[in-house]
């Protein structure tokens, strides 16, 4: 069985961190708790139900946002699944910011 690197869980950690910085003061102090080891049996059943809202996010209400915070805090327990989330995240976040400049470009 593969163990996980301290990268992916560094990864891992800064990409919470890169969600959290992006949220208001309360969801991000939510996020936060979630984050604890003491938060699991919360943290596992809410992250199954943010992965598949964000599967149904054509749906009102529901959005894509909820697919990528989904599978970070199920990755923060079930080791196997954090390299390639942190990969996946990786690439995300590489077009989120590959995307700022050109809209920010759009409105001048």
């Amino acid at each position: 069985m593969r163990r996980v690197s301290e990268d992916d869980k560094q990864e891992i950690d800064r990409h919470f961190a890169w969600f959290e910085a992006k949220l208001p003061e309360r969801p991000a102090r939510f996020v936060a708790w979630l984050r604890k080891p003491s938060s699991r049996y919360v943290r596992i059943p809410l992250a199954i139900l943010l992965i598949i809202g964000g599967i149904f996010s054509f749906l009102p209400v529901l959005g894509l946002w909820m697919l990528p915070l989904g599978l970070l805090l199920f990755a923060q327990d079930v080791p196997f699944l954090q390299k390639p989330t942190a990969q996946l995240l990786g690439w995300i976040e590489r077009k989120w910011i590959a995307r700022q400049p050109a809209k920010t470009a759009e409105k001048r």
